[in-house]
């Protein structure tokens, strides 16, 4: 983390360039509950599972990584605590991530129950966040930042095949497999819309240095275009080391990156080489007006994206992923079962424990909410 990398036209850290973004998830207070929390939750659970460490912790509550007895298979299980937490938007985003196979996407496995929450279990990814890996290394190669920027999008063009449009997707929601040829996975669906069960989104949500102009316009915008920015955004990241949008003397003032951002004013730095067809890519994605922006599939007939394509990239497009045997292992009903069961205070819950749940993200509220300068911002909702 100590390297230096250039973030717009200033020289700073990683760390002060790319900071993690946070959508309406506050640090959770560690103090209050997590150890508790896990032994009350793991003394149901360990006769399934065996729990080996703690992966992370939010707003949500905790994220571990566990091993299943029987298949020895490890995964990652994230923890709801029951009751008030359980509202739509994780129902929301159980059901629609669990309607998704695809080698791009972390595979969502079953939702459990416990005594005082609901478990979501998933598969684990052992390489961790892409945002560390770029931590570490500075800025990619233009030929690394190609090779995880087309993952990135064979993932998302499947998402919306299936009218599910991500709303969140950044750098710290991209996974990668640990593999030594590592592949990337899409996750964190808590924002994500369905175009089959829900309305178009209307509602600003998303990470300030990701979000498309028109997510900030309060109207109905076509979710899927929003994701395509994103998209830029993350691969931006990857070539420069910095966001694009980010005042360059003040990085952490979130209204004027707001501002840049309805502006479209970004620029490469010319000490970084970037081809004259990434640019072109760029400056297509890069576009104010979401129904003159280039799409997914214009993205992928690309000159620049189908450069060193993967092999198996161009075989998943004739994939089916929706073969009978690769199924979630509870229907729809079950889950939604669950989910319900779930919303009922768990044993030794108490009021006010923790940290407060996410609002609703298709309210409103006023910009000034938006713009949070303390730095654990998120975009509004």
């Amino acid at each position: 983390m100590g390297r230096e990398i250039r973030a717009g036209f200033a020289v700073q850290s990683v760390s002060a360039s790319l900071q993690k973004g946070h959508v309406l998830d506050r640090p959770f207070d560690s103090g209050t509950c997590i150890l508790g929390l896990c032994l009350l939750v793991f003394g149901r659970m360990e006769e399934r599972y065996e729990p080996l460490k703690e992966l992370g912790s939010g707003n949500f509550g905790v994220a571990r990584l566990v091993r299943d007895k029987k298949t020895k298979e490890l995964v990652a299980v994230k923890y709801i605590e029951r009751g008030k937490k359980i509202d739509e938007n994780v129902q929301r985003e159980i059901i629609n991530h669990r309607s998704l196979r695809h080698p791009n996407i972390v595979r969502f496995k079953e939702v459990l129950l416990t005594p005082t929450h609901l478990a979501i279990v998933m598969e684990y990814a052992a390489g961790g966040e892409l945002f560390e890996r770029i931590c570490s290394a500075g800025r990619f190669s233009e030929d690394e930042a190609r090779f995880f920027f087309q993952q990135l999008i064979s993932g998302v063009s499947y998402c919306h095949s299936m009218e599910i449009c991500h709303r969140d997707l950044k750098l710290e929601n991209t996974l990668l497999d640990g593999s030594p040829t590592p592949r990337l996975k899409i996750c964190d669906f808590g924002y994500s819309k369905s175009a089959l069960l829900h309305s178009q989104p209307k509602s600003t949500v998303g990470t300030p240095a990701y979000i498309a102009p028109e997510v900030l316009s309060r109207k109905e915008y076509d979710g899927k275009i929003a994701d395509v920015w994103s998209c830029g955004v993350t691969l931006y990241v990857m070539l420069v080391g910095g966001y694009p949008f980010e005042e360059p003397e003040d990085p952490r003032n979130f209204r004027k990156t707001i501002g840049r951002i309805m502006s479209v004013q970004y620029s490469i730095p010319d000490y970084i080489r970037v081809s004259t067809e990434c640019r072109h890519l760029l400056s297509h994605i890069f576009v104010a007006n979401p129904a003159k922006r280039i799409t997914i599939p214009e993205i992928k007939k690309h000159l620049w994206f189908l450069k060193n394509l993967p092999k198996e990239l161009i075989e998943g497009e004739k994939t089916n992923y929706k073969t009978k045997q690769d199924q979630p292992l509870q229907s729809v009903e079950e889950v939604m079962r669950i989910i319900q069961e779930a919303r009922t205070p768990g044993e030794g819950s108490k009021v006010g424990q923790g940290v407060a749940g996410p609002s609703d993200p298709d309210e409103d509220a006023d910009l000034d909410s938006e713009v949070d300068n303390s730095g654990d911002f998120v975009a509004a909702i």
